[in-house]
């Protein structure tokens, strides 16, 4: 077995599986639920685990929790590659067991493959997801970048690459290497910052201080662009 799929499941013995508040659990309150509870519930198989789940026995899902909550995070983990999302679906998945206990049936197959396959298009949705977050920030960041504010069109706009080299000078070593990786370079704020090893928001800080500075002098010279 590899070392991810041994990764202990997210739970403590004081901490609830599934939360306690939330829309996803409204249908039934969910107290506290921990591993050592009711001990007839060990001796249930599946399928009777869930029927006691289906009337509200919390006991019931601790033990479903404690045969196959190992088998779901380590199967999310390796979808994920981060473990507190995967204690995040973990969770979603034992929730939705809890709220919809009737989607199991012991006809089609055994608890752990229903309960894999539900973790599986869960952990799959969240990269999905996750990717396309990370797209619309790039898309965000190369669209500031490509559309800068009047002050920064002021100081690049038009301006031959002499000018802009001799104004480039005068500004301080940090603000002349963002400057130019982001609107020479064509990189992202983000991009800048990784290849800087500065945070994204020192990053921007520089950019923009320093183009209202290059603004200044170009203005300064004569070299400005009038509105």
């Amino acid at each position: 077995m590899s070392a991810v799929a041994a990764a202990p499941v997210p739970l403590r013995r004081d901490r609830p599986i599934l939360p306690v508040a939330g829309a996803a659990s409204a249908r039934r309150p969910v107290r506290q639920l921990t591993r050592d509870m009711d001990p007839l519930t060990h001796e249930l198989d599946d399928a009777r685990l869930i029927d006691a789940v289906g009337r509200g026995d919390q006991d019931a899902l601790a033990e479903a929790y404690r045969r196959h909550g190992d088998g779901v995070y380590g199967l999310v983990r390796r979808v994920l590659n981060d473990g507190a999302m995967a204690e995040e679906v973990t969770q979603e998945v034992f929730l939705r067991l809890w709220d919809e206990p009737h989607r199991f049936d012991p006809q089609r197959g055994a608890l752990r493959s229903f309960l894999l396959r539900q973790a599986h298009s869960r952990a799959v949705e969240r990269v999905r997801s996750e990717e396309a977050r990370r797209r619309r920030e790039d898309r965000v960041d190369r669209e500031a970048v490509a559309a800068p504010p009047d002050v920064e069109q002021q100081a690049l706009a038009g301006l031959s690459s002499e000018a802009v080299a001799a104004a480039l000078a005068t500004l301080s070593d940090g603000e002349q290497k963002a400057i130019v990786l982001a609107y020479f370079g064509g990189h992202s704020y983000r991009e800048v910052a990784i290849r800087l090893d500065l945070p994204e928001g020192t990053v921007k800080s520089r950019i923009r201080l320093g183009l209202a500075k290059l603004a200044d002098r170009l203005e300064a010279t004569g070299l400005g662009i009038n509105p």
